[in-house]
This record gives structure tokens, C-alpha cells and sequence, in this order.
């Protein structure tokens, strides 16, 4: 609780001060223990911690299926990992690549606006010296690309981003596109200068050269997926669909394998002594099936469906009638006597 001085106190206070006896320092109030966070408002942050680890989890995903691409198309070993998500302004993104560079303006459909691809240069011409027939040497001059490089490098990107669709597909189904490839950062203003980005950062070795990714998107152009880039959506969406693949495999694989049909005409219990004794001509009278009954139709070891036989063309043929429930043994026999019963 504060303490409330009185008025003597007070008085005895300030001629204290006055005559020089106390300092006024003596009497600084307590420090506030409160903790205070910064925040600039011209710097807003507009993603969270949680988004954040969202966002670096997709892209985990997308550096490991570019690893694999790029390492497969350039026959050579590639290796990509995200090395940092952070949020800052366009400006300051814009500002941190070098000139000239190689910048893949893609256009996120079906999100409104666009983003940025930016490919360092020693890495940029590493790729190119490698599909080139080179040893994926990049080289020390800083230059633009001429348009059979550009060329080049849009075929590369086009498949990198067909990876980014495939990392997005928990959250969205992304269908990114490039747009234009451009060497000077001036000419991608995508977004105003202060608008908020997230900036993606994925280290890439190709070969013995290593360089930076980078990949941005403003604020505006994800804000209405930003729901979705909570770990409760991501985990969930995660197990939905992980789910939904698996059983489609699995279909599909099933769906190829060979199973047994056997229509069973009826059956019979005969001592051992009978069955050695059997010769071509001899007639076994089916006690329990009769004239007219339906047969059973097994696939594999279960019995599945009721038939009647018949001919298709010049081939002996089954017709299915409807489908045996799944029962035990001591139903289907009383099932079947029912059946005969029927049919007398």
C-alpha cells in the first residue's frame, strides 16, 4: 500500500531541500519492475510467433522437394534448407539483395497480388554453367543475365515453384505463376515500401557454390490465409489429408489385386472310403442344394454374393443376384436352408 505523507512531513521535506541539508536524488521514486516492450509503429508486426513457425514449416517442406528437384534436373548434388522467417518492410528487403540480381515476380492466384523469388547470383550462375555442360562454377562478375540465361532460368524456376504448390497444399491450393524475371530490385515495387513482408531466407549450395533464396510475401497478398497458419489448422489439416492420401493409395494398390471367384454349385460330406471309390461316370446327388437354388458366389475365402448360373455366348457364366451379408457359418447354413425350403 502507499504511504501518505502528511502535510508537516511534506514542509519538513522541501525545507530540507531547500537549505541543502538532503538531495533531491535521495528521493527518486521506486523502479517500475514492469516490463516494456518497444513497438514501432511504423514497423508493425503483423505476424505472430505461431504464423511464423507455420510459414517456416511449409517452407521446410518446399526446400526439401527443391533439393530434390534441383540435385535431379542438374545431375549434380543441390541442397536447400530454410535458414531463417523474419517480418520486415518491403523497403528494407528491397535494400538487403544486391544489383543485379535475379527476381522472379510470381503471381500467387488464387491469393490477390504478387511475391518474390530472389536467387543470388553466384547461385543463379552456377545453375546455368551446370545445365550449360559446365562443372557448376558460378562466376565473380556481376552482370545481367543475357535472355538465353533468362530463358534458362525460367524453366528452373517453373519447376521450383511447381514444389511451393505441393508445400502449400495444407493451407491452400496455391497455384503460383511466374510472371516476369527481373535484375534490378527497382523494377519488382510490387508493394509499397512500408508495407509489411514475410521473408522467407533458404540457404542453397549447388555444387561447391552456396547462395541465398529468398522468398517474400507482402502482408496483403496472405492476410486471407492468416487464420490458417495456426498449428492447430496446420497439424489437423496435416493428419486430414496425410489420412485421405494414404487411404487413396492404398485403394489404388488394391484395386490391381487379383482375388479368386469360385460360384460354388453345392457341397456334400462323403466318407473317405466313397471318395477313393469314385470313377468317371458316377452322378453325386447334392443333398443340400436343389434345382433352381441360387449358388453362392465366393471371393477369395468369403461368401459375398447369391448367383444363378447361365451362359454368355459360348461360356458358362454366373449372374449376381444380391449380396450375402456378413455373417457367421451357422447363419449362412440356416440361410440356406431357408433357401431350399423356398424353392420346394
Amino acid at each position: 500500500m502507499t504511504e501518505v505523507l502528511s502535510q508537516d512531513e511534506i514542509d519538513q521535506l522541501l525545507t530540507a531541500i531547500s537549505s541543502g541539508d538532503t538531495e533531491a536524488e535521495e528521493f527518486r521514486p521506486v523502479n517500475d519492475t514492469r516490463k516494456i516492450k518497444i513497438y514501432d509503429f511504423k514497423r508493425p508486426d503483423k505476424f505472430s510467433k505461431e504464423q511464423m513457425r507455420t510459414v517456416s514449416i511449409m517452407h521446410e517442406t518446399f526446400a526439401r522437394l527443391t533439393t530434390t528437384a534441383l540435385s535431379a534436373q542438374l545431375r549434380s548434388m543441390a541442397h536447400v534448407h530454410v535458414a531463417s522467417v523474419d517480418q520486415l518492410t518491403y523497403e528494407e528487403f528491397i535494400r538487403s539483395i544486391p544489383t543485379p540480381t535475379t527476381l522472379a515476380v510470381i503471381n500467387m492466384d488464387p491469393l490477390k497480388g504478387n511475391a518474390v523469388l530472389e536467387i543470388d547470383p553466384s547461385v543463379t550462375f552456377s545453375i546455368i554453367d551446370r545445365l550449360f555442360g559446365g562443372t557448376g562454377q558460378g562466376t565473380m562478375v556481376q552482370r545481367e543475365l543475357t535472355d538465353i540465361e533468362a530463358s534458362v532460368m525460367e524453366g528452373v524456376i517453373v519447376r521450383i515453384l511447381a514444389n511451393m504448390r505441393e508445400a502449400w497444399t495444407q493451407v491452400i491450393d496455391l497455384r503460383p505463376r511466374l510472371g516476369q524475371i527481373e535484375t534490378n530490385p527497382q523494377f519488382a515495387q510490387i508493394v509499397p515500401p512500408s508495407e509489411m513482408v514475410v521473408l522467407v531466407t533458404l540457404e542453397t549450395k549447388v555444387g561447391e557454390e552456396e547462395g541465398m533464396m529468398n522468398f517474400c510475401i507482402p502482408y496483403i497478398t496472405i492476410e486471407p490465409i492468416i487464420s490458417k497458419l495456426s498449428s492447430q489448422f496446420w497439424f489437423s489439416s496435416v493428419r486430414r489429408s496425410s489420412t485421405t492420401q494414404y487411404m487413396g493409395v492404398l485403394k489404388e494398390k488394391l484395386s490391381t489385386v487379383d482375388m479368386d471367384l469360385v460360384a460354388e454349385v453345392g457341397s456334400l460330406k462323403l466318407p473317405v472310403r466313397d471318395v477313393l471309390n469314385l470313377r468317371a461316370g458316377d452322378i453325386i446327388r447334392l443333398t443340400d442344394t436343389r434345382v433352381g437354388n441360387p449358388f453362392t458366389l465366393s471371393v477369395g475365402s468369403r461368401k459375398k454374393f447369391w448367383c444363378q448360373p447361365g451362359v454368355v455366348g459360348n461360356k458358362v457364366a454366373v449372374q449376381i443376384l444380391e449380396k450375402i451379408e456378413d455373417i457367421n457359418q451357422d447363419e449362412f447354413e440356416e440361410l440356406n436352408a431357408d433357401q431350399e425350403e423356398l424353392y420346394e
